[in-house]
């Protein structure tokens, strides 16, 4: 396609600068929701270059919606720039925590956000140089940890106008997100509100809240006997009471469901709540429900994504240095070897049949990897799944991380201010800037697209998992 040797040169060019750029963010982590530094760098990028930008999406102080051209088709590109606490780490192969129960990018959102933003200004670029027509919209979402950002920013009809949209994500194999999901989710925390009293002297007067938050949990987990097998639920009890001579009068259990598909979980959550009337009833306490955001599961276009591997494939991989491996093979040494195990015989799983452990590499991965032709489901959930309920999207995996790095993990975020975490950064700007191009002039895959995700939602209309009155809430 004509441009795309510019799209390439110019982030050839810019390497520095926006390996810079992720290592600033990097330097300066974030959680959800308090990502002031990390979204005003990457929208002053997007503003210096002429997009307009407006702040605010989703009732989220570092959410932003960023445009540049005229028209249709529009295509949106999605970035993330959160990170996680107590995963403060220095980008070395050893731990060696910089602020002591600090966040880190262990998950890599520091790459995934400027990625994004070299894949819009390559875009760009190359859009001004031929005169293509359309539109790139650059979507700064925050607080994914927390599966907030997105889902909200959908609730207020951001990304309704798309007519399709590409995204990425810092993993092991350079691979795309084919021929698989994710679990739909609710997060809701149940407050349970009883009657102080002296633990001892007089518990007849009291009504345990923690009574009713251990009861509500007994009911769920016997529920889990009778939900289907690939759901999940997982509880932390947040708040217990003060000292065991006084009956606690408050007490707080916070609750995620999953399951593969969205009406499965509305089902599940409906039977926990009847599991939290109980506890109160026979605890003699009251409560409310505090619901915090839900998500959908992901649906992925097989258009979009089989464009993402032929770019991916076209590029020919990432190219890793001595240097790289080295620090690869170190940090890898940090890792138990049954995970480093499992890590390559699930890599090797969710490709496609015939790949070799050769083929993934040992350490880094450098060759693309065609994905299984086999449906998966990860067992985790993101709010790029509702994205996808609303437009056709498409999603690349790139190495960032030697094999076996846990998600969430220091290992993570040491690669993630490191090189090999720029050079697979680099990579999937450049898959997805030649993606998002291809969709802007090539009119039949794009139809193609929308027709699948037509046929994949059943025409329906996407509706918030949100309950009316609900707000972004940080932490959770």
């Amino acid at each position: 396609m004509r441009g795309e040797e510019t799209a390439i040169s110019y982030l050839n060019e810019n390497y520095k600068r926006f390996s810079s750029l992720a290592r600033s963010i990097w330097e300066n982590p974030e959680i959800g929701l308090d990502e002031k530094f990390a979204s005003k760098a990457i929208a002053d990028e997007l503003e210096t270059a002429g997009f307009s930008v407006e702040f605010g999406a989703g009732q989220m102080e570092t959410a932003f919606v960023a445009s540049w051209g005229e028209g249709n088709p529009i295509i949106g590109i999605l970035g993330e720039y959160d990170a996680l606490p107590s995963l403060s780490q220095d980008a070395t192969p050893e731990r060696n925590e910089l602020v002591s129960g600090g966040p880190g990018h262990g998950c890599g959102h520091n790459l995934y956000g400027v990625g994004a933003l070299g894949a819009a200004l390559a875009m760009q670029q190359v859009m001004m140089e031929t005169g293509i027509k359309g539109t790139v919209r650059y979507y700064g979402c925050p607080a994914e940890e927390t599966l907030t950002g997105k889902t909200y920013m959908a609730r207020d009809g951001v990304f309704d106008d798309l007519d399709a949209s590409i995204t990425w994500h810092p993993g092991y194999a350079n691979t795309v997100w084919a021929n698989g999901s994710s679990l739909a989710m609710n997060s809701f925390k149940v407050h349970f509100h009883g009657i102080a009293a002296h633990g001892a002297s007089s518990p007849h007067m009291g009504r345990s809240a923690l009574d009713g938050a251990v009861l509500m949990d007994m009911g769920v987990n016997y529920l889990r006997e009778h939900i289907i097998q690939d759901a999940r639920i997982h509880s932390v009890i947040k708040d217990g009471g003060e000292a065991p001579n006084v009956v606690p009068p408050n007490a707080t259990i916070w609750y995620y469901v999953r399951a593969p598909k969205r009406d499965q979980v509305e089902s599940i959550y409906k039977r926990m709540l009847d599991c939290a009337q109980g506890a109160a009833l026979m605890s003699g306490t009251t409560y409310d429900v505090e619901f915090l955001t839900g998500c959908y599961e992901l649906l992925p276009n097989p258009t979009i994504s089989n464009i993402m591997l032929e770019k991916m494939e076209a590029l020919g991989g990432i190219e890793f240095n001595h240097d790289d491996m080295e620090f690869a093979r170190k940090l890898q040494s940090s890792i138990d070897p049954e995970i480093l195990e499992m890590s390559r015989q699930h890599t090797l799983e969710m490709a496609k049949e015939g790949t070799t452990a050769d083929d993934i590499g040992a350490v880094l991965c450098e060759n693309v990897i065609r994905p299984s032709d086999d449906f998966r489901i990860m067992h985790g959930s993101t709010e790029v799944g509702d994205v996808s309920q609303i437009a056709p999207t498409g999603n690349l995996l790139t190495c960032c991380h030697p094999l076996g790095s846990p998600g969430h993990s220091w290992q993570i975020t040491a690669s993630s201010g490191a090189e090999i975490g720029f050079k697979g950064m680099d990579y999937a700007a450049k898959a997805m800037a030649l993606t998002g191009l291809e969709l802007m002039v090539n009119a039949d895959a794009l139809d193609t697209a929308k027709r699948e995700f037509a046929q994949a939602t059943g025409g329906r209309t996407y509706v918030t998992p949100l309950p009316d009155g609900a707000t972004p809430q940080k932490g959770g």
